[in-house]
């Protein structure tokens, strides 16, 4: 496992680049390192030889010092110069590595050396030492030293000459290190050029070239791959490249056309969810809104046919509201269905979207729906918030299939079905408690006004009956106008109640609304108003609008009846908060005598019931012969836009 893993590293182009380079570099540090150990022993060697020369001058220098013993300076001259020969020796036997000097480490160099160190030190030295030590030599001594120093020089001219001999042939292996150094340079400069090239400029030639075909849209071309390095995954990775453009675009046409039919059919889907969306939106009845929904889906889906039915939750009742493509036998005999029965009222069970293949049914001839020519019936369920309210049907008269996103497609629009139908629903139940509540407002206002003054005209008729059963003339005199008053007064409370309830708003605002019936008080009862309106905010909803109009005139109408003022202030100030004030200057009341009619007095509990439905804000301010201002205020926080 070890020499794949170390083969297939080294076919790694860095790895090779970096190997080939170290292997350069390692053979030029060795002719290198052997060209300076080259210089640094002949730099020795010619050290060696200067001195070792020197000890032939010492030598002769000796000799002729010998023959000046007989004088005390003589003898320490010899002495001395003994002395400095014996050093030289000693510095040719150890060396000096930092001058440099030393002899060169050859078997017949150092064979030669000791020859001279023990001619020396058993001949030379010994002689003239023995010399200095007898006080001087005699003229047969002398020709003795003479021939030893002779001797003595010999061998210092043969070590000379063997080094001298030696540094001849390492200066010869310095020149010959120093062309193979400067070969190994050429030949290494014109390797690595060619290896360089092989290995990297000649892919990349290849590989420009490659891209350049590919360019002018040549899919054919195609690398080869002849190496395992990082070219050779490059040439397989554009290669691999050209086969997927190469089909691309062979196959280009085929899947413009095949992306073209799938937008086409995602762009059919959104036109049918958005026309659907569109419609159920729209006011209409329930029957309506089904019918042109299954139109809709029927014509999409080139359905033969198709029903809606709506569930009864009280009794388990699938009632069948709309229907098309199916004969009215089918109809009559399936217009109400039981959760359970038939194909149909299983799926509600499971309420899960079911498509039924009517031909691999075992029952198919007992069932109607294949009695009638269909072969694939399927159910699609209503939902509005988890609610379930119903399905509908689809009916083919050939086999059908429907995919993933065809069912998603139409259980969402069960969901926007089932949302319109809820809507329907809950406008009709606000529609009701708006009716339910308006006739409370009525039957309130009735009882205030109407219902008060029958009951002042029932007690005056039981009063005349008992004048003329006692023959009372004078106080039958008296009745009679209460009488009339209190006709006229319910007459004039009658058409008030009716303005009232025909009140509508205009069209424009509020304001415009209010200066309607400021000038229809003004016209009826004679007392002056002045209407001052700024209005800048947000505008109101109608129905908001609608409270605050019936809320002024209760207010008008109460001024009218109980406080015979001559002058009204009305002053509506719109901007983030709103306020309405309604002041008179009549004679006024005492709050805490009306605070204990409770809920006897219907005129303000009524205006009262209009503020809390707009989460208004309203108080009533009176003193007696101070008049009475009735303020009505609607924060910020509180407030609704249209």
């Amino acid at each position: 496992m070890l020499k794949p893993a170390l083969f297939a590293g080294w076919q790694k182009l860095s790895t090779r680049i970096v190997g080939l380079l170290l292997s350069f570099l390692a053979i030029a540090l060795t002719v290198i390192g052997s060209t300076l150990l080259l210089s640094w022993q002949l730099e020795g060697s010619a050290a060696a030889i200067n001195v070792a020369g020197s000890l032939r001058m010492d030598s002769y220098r000796l000799a002729l010092l010998t023959t000046q013993m007989d004088a005390p300076a003589g003898r320490q001259a010899v002495s001395e110069q003994l002395g400095r020969m014996e050093r030289t020796l000693d510095l040719l036997r150890r060396g000096d590595p930092q001058r440099p000097l030393f002899l060169p480490p050859t078997a017949a160099i150092r064979t030669v050396f000791a020859e001279v160190q023990q001619q020396w030190r058993l001949e030379l030295s010994s002689q003239v030492r023995n010399a200095l030590a007898a006080g001087g030599l005699d003229p047969a001594d002398k020709s003795m030293v003479q021939q030893r120093t002779e001797r003595f020089v010999e061998h210092v001219d043969l070590l000379v000459q063997r080094i001298e001999r030696d540094s001849e042939n390492r200066t010869f292996w310095l020149r010959a290190s120093q062309l193979l150094l400067l070969a190994l340079a050429l030949l290494g400069t014109i390797s690595i050029i060619y290896l360089l090239f092989d290995m990297i400029v000649a892919p990349v030639t290849r590989l420009q070239g490659g891209i350049e075909r590919m360019r002018e849209r040549d899919f054919s071309v195609r690398l080869p791959v002849d190496s395992n390095d990082e070219f050779g995954a490059l040439a397989h990775g554009f290669n691999q490249m050209a086969d997927k453009l190469q089909d691309s675009y062979s196959n280009l046409e085929r899947r413009v056309q095949l992306k073209t039919a799938e937008l086409e059919h995602q762009n059919r889907e959104l036109a049918l969810l958005y026309d659907s969306a569109s419609f159920l939106q729209q006011t209409q009845s329930a029957e309506a809104m089904c019918k042109g929904f299954l139109q809709r889906i029927s014509d999409y889906f080139s359905a033969d046919g198709g029903s809606v039915r709506i569930l009864d939750p009280n009794r388990g009742n699938l009632h069948m509201l709309v229907h098309q493509g199916i004969s009215e036998e089918l109809v009559e005999s399936e217009r109400c269905l039981k959760v359970g029965d038939c194909l149909c009222g299983e799926a509600v069970v499971s309420k899960l979207a079911v498509i039924h293949d009517l031909r691999r049914k075992d029952d198919r001839h007992t069932l109607k729906c294949h009695r009638e020519g269909f072969a694939t019936i399927s159910i699609f369920h209503i939902f509005a918030q988890r609610q379930y309210l119903g399905f509908f049907n689809l009916h083919f008269r050939t086999p059908t299939v429907f995919s993933a996103a065809q069912t998603a497609l139409l259980e969402t629009l069960g969901q926007l079905l089932g949302t319109a139908i809820e809507n329907l629903r809950l406008q009709g139940r606000d529609r009701e408690l708006a009716v339910s509540e308006e006739r409370n407002l009525v039957a309130q206002g009735l009882h205030d006004s109407i219902a008060q003054g029958l009951n002042f005209l029932n007690l005056q008729v039981q009063m005349l009956e008992q004048s003329l059963q006692r023959q009372r003339l004078d106080e039958v005199e008296s009745i009679v106008p209460a009488l009339r008053a209190g006709v006229e007064e319910s007459y004039q409370d009658v058409r008030e109640l009716l303005h009232n309830f025909r009140t509508r708003l205009q069209e424009g605002n509020l304001v415009s609304s209010l200066e309607t019936v400021v000038d229809k008080f003004q016209r009826q009862s004679g007392i002056a108003v002045d209407f001052e309106a700024d209005s800048d905010g947000a505008p109101f909803p109608r129905e908001h609008q609608l409270q605050l109009l019936f809320i002024v005139q209760e207010a008008l109408s109460n001024v009218r009846k109980h406080a015979a003022a001559t002058q009204v202030w009305l002053r509506l100030k719109d901007e983030q908060d709103f306020t309405l004030s309604i002041r008179d200057n009549g004679h006024g009341f005492d709050p805490a005598a009306l605070a204990s009619l409770g809920e006897a007095h219907v005129g303000l509990n009524i205006m009262r019931e209009r503020a809390q439905r707009i989460d208004a804000q309203l108080h009533l301010t009176s003193a007696p012969g101070a008049g009475t201002e009735v303020l009505l205020r609607l924060p910020r926080a509180q407030r609704r836009a249209a």
